[in-house]
């Protein structure tokens, strides 16, 4: 598994953090950190929450190097999965836009979820 994120175009949002099931990332001053890359699944989401196309993924040798940022520059690989995937599209009201509007109601509903366990164990602590 090899992963890069270019600093010239991520914004800082960390929505990749979020979004990783692994925590393989961390929040960061501006760039988030790769910082458990061996727990990468390659499972691409990082990539897609990036709005930006800051995120480079790519399954590969545990030793292997991501290319220098100005050859994913010009690759054109950058957004790539969310091309791919057309969760760069606007929403037409197609059969799959409801797809693409799941990963946040999920997100949210963990959410919630966690604030409704933490409040369940604090009372249970009384």
């Amino acid at each position: 598994m090899i992963a890069a994120i270019v600093e010239a175009r991520c914004t800082g949002c960390n929505a990749c953090v979020g979004a990783c099931p692994t925590r393989v990332l961390e929040p960061a001053a501006k760039v988030p950190l790769i910082a458990r890359l061996d727990a990468c699944q390659t499972c691409y989401l990082c990539e897609l929450a990036c709005e930006a196309d800051a995120i480079w993924v790519a399954p590969g040798e545990d030793d292997a190097t991501a290319p220098a940022e100005p050859v994913l520059l010009a690759s054109g690989q950058l957004g790539q999965v969310r091309r791919d995937h057309g969760w760069n599209a606007p929403l037409d009201g197609g059969q799959l836009d409801d797809y693409r509007l799941l990963g946040p109601l999920l997100r949210e509903g963990s959410e919630i979820a966690a604030r409704r366990y933490a409040a369940g164990r604090t009372s249970e602590a009384r």
